[in-house]
């Protein structure tokens, strides 16, 4: 594998514009030593930025850089104009495909900021971020119009647009500087109040030439300032990223700082003007004039030459090249002597500390001791806090748990689906229209149609589509657009949802599928009272609410519903996604054979409630779907996808009472899944694997634990049908099966207690499971069955024992 020639330039500020329209008096570029500014053209060319692209391209190839990250920047780079800012992500794109990522950004005062440039960025995938030192009184000291106007109302019309759901994406955050005279709370919660998806808080540009200022003689008034923010963030329950913050925690941790004005990191960084030329961190104007230039510009000059720099080289070499001072320093690998423009000083240039130098020192201390104080130990181990009620944790330890434990799961399971849903939204590139056009749907909806929208996310294959979408496997645009025309269609909101049509069909996810021509790529949905319409090219099909059940409409396919006795659960034969269930699923079910599943689900229900009524309303709670799968053997297959909540999957078996025991043995695995993603029962480091009574193969932890869950309700079942089945046959049968079952699980709740791999919880749990199982032990049984079920069980550990070790 090629590795990166070390160093390299990984961060690139491109001036595509070197005036600006405000005149703030702490700004470095126009306020400060250095005049380069107005010796260069306002803007910069379209040759230049073809060059530009090209060097950056040559070096990222060249140190096979994963991403390259673009700033673009002035003076104010929107008063570039929108043809000049797309010119220049247009020819970054064009040089860096198929060499790395782009991750295009730039920094703006806001004040021209306008629907206009958002959609632009939007589609060119530019994040934006925004300058506000605050609150109106402490922006307005310094951020305002040569006129003196304030500049503040513009700014925050400009956050409050990035802000706006078609938007929110775009937004990078908000950069504050710091001026010790204004109220550090006040700034901070003015910020915080913006939803700011990040906060950099930087210390005004000076040197030891031209300090900054210092009200009273205060020794250290700018560690005092940022102490008083980190307090107020820390009591908040820092929920919003403060750069500078991060930086100090992250290098108080061995780990990389955020930003090039803390730790040690070697500078990669480097500024191209709007004239080509390449310079060295803009901070530098600050220092003297002339001292960011390197001499060199992309037409005669590659990046790998600005790199052998005099200036690039000395902050290449780490704690090497700070001043002895700071080597001798104890906070040195947090500080790492500060901004390098800020050691400057006339007679011995950058070989000082940062003029900031008490400040960093008292700011890096406080919050290293306030981070190590570290309570005392109690006496006894804690507790650990369950994420529900213990009587539905221990409920659901003996094997069973009620309605009201199953409807918390599945809130917590909703919860779940929703935390992805938000998570699926940060992965909609911000020139993907279409995601972006669902995802604003979908935040009306949720204002307008909470209800619709949550029955709709709660549909077992929205966890399956949101992980493929998270793990790379599927865009976002279609499953978005599908949620929402699905909530659309059950609010009867007048409301049209583009959505895409794969293989002649149409998802309605929960509803049913809309079968389409080939060739159509797309159709149109909208909701009514009574029904829903889909538009596809020139037709236009009107479907009622339940039309179509036994071939009424030749478009629409929706789910089925059995319900009978306080349960309804879904026949899900038509959602593309429902292939989870380790089978094949089964094609659409014919209406005849649709009458046999309800006929079938009726004696089952009707079983369960009357026998196994430890279960029944746990499923009825629970169990809201059954996807058919498909046996081409005619056995008895059933399956439940850990991801897919509420949800089972079977081939319909030989008999009702089949179908009663797969619906409870398939239920344990959908209850457990849903409390394994609240709590840690065992070691998912684990790779060891152990004995399963009924498999022929050794198992990880995980699965052992399920198998033996749901074999608890297996087990149930038949301890209860041997009392129950028609004919002394029949009984016998299950006497058999019921010693069996119960001598397998026990001996699967013995292998988990001595695997070593149980949480705490997980003891707790399996426990609870072992009492139940002990339980069973005392129940007679004939000596013939009990003789049975021992032989059987050294059969089969022999046989397993005798395949594993010839296997290693």
């Amino acid at each position: 594998m090629n590795r990166p020639i070390q160093p390299a330039l990984s961060q690139f500020v491109l001036k595509v514009h070197s005036r600006c329209d405000l005149a703030c008096d702490h700004c470095y570029v126009y306020e400060h030593a250095d005049t380069s500014w107005r010796g260069r053209p306002k803007a910069v060319s379209d040759e230049i930025l073809a060059r530009v692209a090209d060097r950056i391209a040559e070096h990222a190839r060249r140190h096979d850089l994963p991403t390259v990250h673009v700033v673009l920047h002035g003076g104010e780079p929107l008063l570039a104009g929108p043809a000049r800012l797309r010119r220049a992500a247009e020819e970054l794109r064009r040089a860096l495909r198929g060499v790395s990522a782009l991750d295009l950004r730039m920094h703006t005062n806001g004040v021209l900021l306008d629907e206009n440039f958002c959609d632009l960025f939007l589609e060119l995938g530019i994040k934006v971020g925004v300058s506000l030192d605050g609150d109106k009184v402490s922006n307005d000291r310094h951020r305002r119009y040569a006129d003196g106007r304030s500049s503040h109302h513009k700014v925050i019309r400009a956050v409050e647009l990035l802000n706006r759901p078609r938007y929110r994406a775009l937004f990078a955050g908000l950069l504050c500087t710091i001026d010790v005279e204004n109220d550090p709370v006040a700034v901070y919660d003015a910020l915080v109040e913006l939803a700011p998806p990040r906060i950099d808080f930087l210390l005004p540009h000076a040197t030891w030439d031209t300090p900054p200022p210092r009200p009273g003689g205060a020794a250290t008034p700018y560690a005092a300032w940022l102490d008083a923010v980190y307090r107020r963030w820390d009591a908040a329950g820092r929920t919003v990223p403060v750069r500078v913050f991060d930086s100090v925690l992250r290098t108080l941790r061995g780990e990389s700082s955020l930003t090039e004005s803390l730790g040690l990191a070697p500078a990669d960084l480097v500024v191209i003007e709007t004239d080509g030329t390449f310079e060295q961190a803009d901070s530098l104007k600050t220092s003297y004039d002339g001292a960011p230039a390197t001499g060199m510009d992309v037409f005669t000059h590659s990046l790998d030459d600005v790199l052998q720099h005099p200036g690039m080289l000395a902050r290449q070499q780490g704690i090497e090249q700070l001043c002895a001072q700071c080597r001798a320093c104890p906070v040195v690998r947090s500080c790492g002597g500060g901004l390098y423009a800020h050691r400057y000083r006339t007679g011995s240039d950058f070989d000082n500390p940062s003029v900031f130098c008490p400040d960093l020192l008292a700011l890096v201390t406080t919050i290293r001791d306030r981070e190590a104080v570290v309570p005392a130990a109690p006496s006894a181990p804690p507790a650990v806090e369950l994420p529900l009620p213990q009587r539905d944790f221990d409920a659901l330890a003996a094997g069973f748990g009620g309605a009201d434990t199953i409807t918390r799961l599945a809130a917590a399971q909703l919860d779940v689906n929703q935390e992805l849903l938000a998570a699926v939204s940060g992965c909609i590139a911000l020139s993907d229209r279409e995601a972006t056009a669902a995802w604003e749907l979908l935040t009306q909806l949720d204002a307008e149609a909470p209800a619709e929208l949550d029955a709709v996310l709660a549909h077992p294959y929205t966890r399956p589509w949101a992980l493929s979408v998270l793990e790379g496997r599927a865009a976002p645009a279609g499953g978005l657009a599908e949620i929402a025309a699905a909530t659309v269609v059950r609010a009867g909101l007048d409301l049209g949802v583009t959505v895409p049509v794969q293989g002649g069909a149409l998802r309605l996810p929960g509803l049913g599928t809309v079968r389409l021509a080939g060739g159509v790529d797309e159709a149109e949905v909208s909701g009514a009272a009574e029904g829903f319409a889909v538009r596809a090219g020139v037709r236009r099909f009107e479907i009622g609410r339940h039309e179509g059940l036994d071939g009424a409409s030749p478009h629409w396919e929706p789910v089925r519903l059995f319900e009978s006795d306080g349960w309804s659960v879904a026949i899900e034969d038509t959602d593309p996604l429902r292939d989870c269930h380790t089978w094949p699923v089964a094609r659409r079910i014919a209406a005849d054979e649709i009458k046999l599943w309800a006929e079938d689900l009726t004696v089952a229900r009707s079983l369960i409630r009357r026998e196994l009524p430890a279960y029944a309303d746990a499923v009825a709670a629970g169990l809201r779907l059954i996807t058919p799968l498909y046996a081409p053997d005619g056995s008895n297959v059933s399956a439940a996808c850990k991801e897919a909540w509420g949800a089972i999957g079977a081939a319909r078996p030989s008999s009702p009472d089949q179908l009663a025991l797969l619906i409870v043995h398939e239920f344990q695995h959908v209850k457990l899944a849903a409390l394994l993603d609240a709590v840690d029962l065992y070691d998912k480091a684990d790779r060891a694997l152990h004995y399963a009574p009924w498999r022929p193969d050794p198992r990880p932890i995980g699965g052992l634990l399920q198998g033996t869950y749901a074999h608890i309700a297996v087990t149930d079942f038949w301890r209860v049908r041997r009392e129950t089945a028609r004919g002394s046959g029949q009984r016998a049968e299950a006497e058999a099966q019921f010693a069996r079952w119960r001598h397998q699980t026990s001996d699967a709740v013995d292998v988990l207690l001595g695997s070593g791999s149980l949480s705490d919880l997980g003891e707790a749990f399996v426990t609870g499971m072992a009492e139940t199982a002990a339980g069973w032990q005392a129940e007679p049984v004939s000596a013939a069955a009990r003789s049975a079920a021992e032989r059987s069980a050294r059969r089969h550990r022999a046989e397993w024992k005798a395949r594993t070790e010839g296997a290693s």
